[in-house]
This record gives C-alpha cells, structure tokens and sequence, in this order.
C-alpha cells in the first residue's frame, strides 16, 4: 500500500501520489470529468491545478463540485499567474467559481521569477494573507522553476509550500531542495516527475519519487490508461531495487543533456531568441494543448532559433551546463516535423 505524506505545516496528508490537471485541458469535458473520478475512486486524493490550464479548473469543478465527493475530502491546489493586487483577487474568484468550492486548499504563486515577501511595495504577499484570513484558502505556496527562488520560498518562513520540477533527471542541488524543505517544515509538491515527456517509465518514475518523506508528486495525466497506470501503484507501490537503480543510471546518462527545465537563467538572448521556451518546445507539444504552441506567433519565434550565433554567453548561466545551441537545432528539428505534420504531438 502506497503511504501518506503530510505536506509540512499545513498537516495535510494525502497518498504520495497526486493528480496533475494540466493534461486534461485536452480532452473533453465528458472525459476529463471520468478521469478525475476514476482517480479519486482509485485513491488519489491531491489535485493540482492551474488559473492559466485553460479550463483544467472548470474540469475540476464539474467532476467534484457538484456533491460527488465531500469537499473535505480531497485537497485542491491551485495557482495565479498574477502580477498585481487586482488580477490577484480576480484570479482568486474566478478560481473559486470555475473549481464550485467556497475554499482553495493551497493557493500558489505560479511560476515566480521572485519570492514576495510581506512588506513590499507590490503587496502581492499581503493578498494571500488576506484571502487566508477571510477563508478564502487554507495555505499559502508558490511554484518556481529557478532553483535560487524555489530555496528562498524553501527557507524564508513565509511559505507553506513549495512546487518545483522534480524527477530523477534531477541534480544533486534539487535532491538537496528536498532535506531544506522538509528542515524548514514546507511542503514539497513535486511537479514534472516525468520531465515533460522525456521518461516514459513510470515505475522508475515512481520508485525514484517514493524513496523521499515530505513531497507529493503530480503526475500530469491525460488518458485513462496513464491513470490506470498510476492508480496500479496505490496498492503496490515499486521499490527501488538494483535494476531500477541501472536504468535510471541509464537514462541519466542518456538525457540530462536534454532537459531544459524554462527556468529563464539563460535569457536574455543576444539575438533575441525565447531560449527557455524554445529549447522545451518538443516537450511543450508531446504535454501541452499544441494549438497555440503552432500558432502564428511560436512559428515566428522557432524561426528565431536559426538566428543563433554561439555567441556562448548563455552557455555558463545555464546552471545545468545544457548545450543550448545544440539544443535549439534539434528542437526546431522536432517543431518542423510537428508542422508538416510527421510526427504526433501527443
């Protein structure tokens, strides 16, 4: 039997093995909504959301607000992508309304470039404390993709989570991330576990993920039979045995090269080129809605990439030493093929 993490201070504890609701922007309404409960039935309890996943939080709302399941029952995290105090309170209602629940469990800042903290000019920090106070969330956290900002949320003690990519591709720096967060007492939400697309092993995945206390990992899920998956593993969790460890040994030395996390460290570009979104287009399209990533503007942007001189000042910034023209080519490669239709996004 899977065990239960408790997430820090907040005491919530939940199977250690969450639902991430990004994936499920692509399906329909019908699906989504079986998906959803099919997973709550298998165990799950933790779901993971977004303001910016398009109707993911419609999804979720349609599938459990409407008396399938006691609301106490299952734990909603959610994110804003706010800037300002007015879209902060905006996205916090609109939330709240498309989810069809009087409370979020734990209300995120979506991918901080920052930390915010209590006392600055912005009053970002103050809107959380606020919506906690009138019940409108439970906790406060924050997603980051930059290890620096992801420590600072880490160790600040103004934070009651912590999202931060996380799979077995990650570096010694990241493992660490795990004994800061559970030494300062913030719950570890563990996002990308399947490095957006590049493992394909669950078991590995899962195994990797279970040897840890203090973090739930959200699997992004989109098809019934990655659920199927995933819900196997509530009654027998994988060990990590020798001949897990050997192939995730292999597939490190195989594909750290290729993992772009969009932490931004590298920009800006002498050229002009979106680096951070560019180098993780192929993991954008095989795990992400593709009709905006094949739009008119991205096209654009993809072009850019061929504008690359290696002037090589992005190379020392990168702090997970990625051959970002290298890495570029072959990601335009990946985005022609997608374009002229020779190869699935999905």
């Amino acid at each position: 039997m899977i065990r239960n993490i408790t997430l820090g201070r907040t005491g919530i504890t939940v199977p250690q093995n969450g639902f991430g609701a990004l994936p499920v922007q692509r399906v329909s309404m019908k699906e989504a909504v079986m998906i959803l409960r099919k997973a709550y039935d298998g165990g799950m309890r933790f779901f993971d959301t977004a303001r910016a996943y398009s109707d993911s939080e419609e999804k979720l709302g349609e599938a459990f607000g409407n008396g399938y399941v006691d609301r106490d029952k299952i734990i909603i995290a959610t994110k804003t992508p706010a800037k300002t105090t007015e879209d902060f309170w905006k996205d916090l209602d609109t939330s709240l309304e498309k989810l069809k629940t009087n409370y979020i469990d734990i209300y995120q800042f979506h991918m901080m470039g920052e930390c915010w903290k209590p006392g600055e000019e912005n009053g970002m920090y103050e809107c959380m404390v606020r919506a906690k106070e009138q019940g409108k969330i439970r906790f406060i956290g924050g997603t980051a993709h930059k290890l620096g900002v992801a420590r600072d949320i880490a160790e600040c003690g103004f934070y009651d989570t912590l999202q931060y990519p996380l799979s077995y591709l990650a570096d010694d720096k990241e493992i660490e991330l795990i004994d800061i967060c559970n030494r300062n007492n913030v719950g570890l939400i563990a996002m990308k576990g399947l490095a957006g697309g590049l493992i394909t092993n669950s078991k590995a995945a899962m195994s990797f993920v279970l040897q840890y206390d203090g973090l739930v990992p959200i699997w992004g899920i989109q098809k019934e039979t990655e659920l199927d998956e995933w819900l196997s593993y509530m009654e027998n969790p994988p060990v990590m045995d020798e001949e897990v460890r050997a192939f995730i040994k292999s597939e490190q030395d195989e594909l750290k090269g290729e993992f772009c996390r969009g932490c931004g460290y590298c920009m800006p570009c002498s050229v002009g080129i979106q680096i951070n979104q560019c180098n993780r287009m192929s993991l954008m399209l095989r795990r992400a809605p593709s009709a905006s990533w094949l739009g008119e503007y991205w096209q654009a942007e993809m072009e850019k990439t061929k504008k690359c001189v290696e002037c090589g000042k992005c190379l020392p910034k990168c702090p997970y030493g990625l051959n970002i023209p290298e890495l570029l080519r072959k990601n335009y490669e990946d985005y022609r093929e997608v374009l002229a239709g020779n190869r699935s996004v999905g």
